[in-house]
């Protein structure tokens, strides 16, 4: 499908128009209008009288709209201190949760929800979350003055979200390694040092595990993918040091896991619309 095309059918849903309706008003086929969400580009004379219809400008209709939207978010954030950018660029993951309800008078009663809990003092601060789910998507987020993240799903066109994941036998065996009380006590431990090798005599000192637990724990990382072990000369020859891998998904995993131990708190804004299995 050609960027016309894309956005000729993304206009036309939006509007509600089917491609009869709309090859009426702009006075083709209904053959013509498919042509064009298929690849074929409309002849240029014609193209002002579909932006019309559809209620947008002809650049809208080259996607030069999203390119000049993201350029502009790109080159904002690129400019900041970084504690602003990723605080701004949150604001920007909230405006995107009421951009996707498809409903704008939603939008504007929720506009300011995430400034009004953004600002809360931290002595009386708690989480609040945004849920919606959707036949084409899901996103959520976790909304608190000092700790908030965001999770943005696009639904796949042709097969189920369960088809892109691994067996079931398989994700079982990485809740059951997060399931382990010492495995965690180190993951948790290696995540909140420095991203500097450490020695096993400062884990167990960190997690108050025997040399033989933080060992056989440190091992099973390893062995998984979600540490590194590398070695370092010392006076008397060579220890081996371990440090956990900073592009893991543990963090994530981490986060989604403690709103279900908080009991899955109630949402300050849920919109669940989805005829679809979740998988």
């Amino acid at each position: 499908m050609s960027v016309i095309g894309e956005q000729i059918r993304r206009f036309r849903l939006q509007k509600g128009y089917t491609q009869e309706q709309l090859s009426r008003e702009v006075g083709v086929t209904t053959q013509a209008v498919s042509k064009w969400e298929r690849g074929s580009t409309p002849d240029a004379e014609i193209l002002p009288l579909i932006a019309d219809v559809l209620g947008v400008d002809i650049n809208s209709l080259f996607g030069r709209e999203e390119q000049e939207l993201q350029l502009m978010m790109d080159k904002k954030l690129s400019s900041m201190p970084e504690e602003e950018a990723f605080r701004y660029a949150f604001q920007f993951c909230w405006s995107i949760i009421l951009g996707l309800t498809g409903d704008e008078h939603f939008t504007e009663d929720f506009a300011d929800t995430f400034v009004s809990h953004s600002v809360i003092k931290k002595d009386s601060c708690r989480d609040y979350f945004a849920k919606l789910v959707r036949d084409r998507g899901m996103a959520f987020a976790r909304i608190s003055n000092d700790f908030s993240h965001f999770f943005l799903l696009v639904e796949p066109h042709e097969e189920s979200v369960q088809t892109h994941l691994e067996s079931v036998d398989a994700l079982r065996k990485v809740f059951a390694l997060f399931s382990d009380k010492k495995l965690l006590k180190t993951v948790c431990y290696l995540c909140s040092v420095s991203n500097i090798p450490v020695a096993l005599p400062l884990i167990v000192k960190g997690t108050g595990l025997n040399a033989d637990e933080a060992e056989r724990c440190v091992k099973i990382l390893c062995e998984h993918q979600l540490a590194t072990r590398m070695k370092i000369a010392v006076g008397d020859g060579e220890i081996d040091t371990y440090a956990i891998r900073i592009g893991t998904g543990i963090i994530p995993l981490l986060c989604f896991a403690d709103e279900i131990a908080k009991g899955c708190p109630p949402p300050i804004f849920r919109l669940c619309e989805r005829e679809k299995p979740l998988l």
